[in-house]
């Protein structure tokens, strides 16, 4: 079966992951991950990305973001892979690939599934004291990096309201199905949201959305 391409739209949040080649850390030092992060931000500028989350896990990068065209997203993260992978190997003497095949990535629907979607992320960083967007949604620190969506300027009148709403969402248990969708859908780059959503962008862009329900289509009884 062909590889369906990959669903990258303008303006649209995605979560995204970029595993590594097995058994490889993505950063071996703080060193690895500034130059990391320096590299996100570069290329997140140059090719009009938004970066609204993110978190550096011993094997993986995963971010939230909203590209302003639809070919932004893949070319930040060609670009990331370019300074990034070139310095590191250069940095630890190594050679060949980082990165496990190409990123993944999942629209997700604005709204609360883009809430989950940013607090699954800062969940992650906030658990594993990772490098991550949490301490800038918590006001622990300011992060360059990052831009704010507009369903994070929801929580609260004051920064102070928002970082206690968001502190408080991410000591809440997750919701399970949304966490178990949003997995689903990066892993098979489809979209993550309500099924009016879902249905809807494959209408816009012509192509599946969601993964077809397994087993066969229920054929009509003919009449005599």
């Amino acid at each position: 079966m062909a590889r369906l391409p990959r669903l990258a739209l303008a303006g649209q949040p995605h979560l995204v992951q970029q595993a590594c080649v097995h058994g490889q850390l993505l950063a071996l030092d703080d060193t690895d991950r500034s130059q990391l992060l320096a590299a996100l931000h570069e290329a997140a500028r140059a090719h009009g990305v938004h970066v609204w989350a993110y978190v550096l896990l011993p094997q993986a990068l995963q971010l939230v973001v909203c590209p302003a065209t639809d070919a932004g997203l893949g070319r930040m993260m060609q670009a990331l892979g370019r300074r990034y992978v070139q310095a590191f190997n250069r940095r630890h003497q190594r050679s060949g690939a980082l990165w496990a095949g190409r990123f993944r990535a999942a629209v997700v629907e604005p709204g609360p599934w883009l809430l989950a979607a940013l607090a699954q992320v800062d969940r992650l960083g906030a658990a594993s004291a990772a490098w991550s967007s949490a301490p800038h949604h918590l006001g622990q620190r300011h992060d360059p990096l990052l831009a704010e969506p507009p369903e994070f300027w929801t929580l609260g009148n004051t920064p102070f309201e928002r970082e206690s709403a968001w502190q408080r969402r991410l000591d809440s248990p997750p919701d399970a199905e949304m966490e178990a969708a949003l997995a689903r859908a990066v892993h098979g780059t489809w979209a993550a949201g309500s099924p009016a959503f879902v249905a809807g962008l494959a209408e816009a862009v012509g192509r599946p959305t969601a993964p077809r329900k397994a087993g066969r289509p229920i054929r009509k009884a003919h009449g005599n």
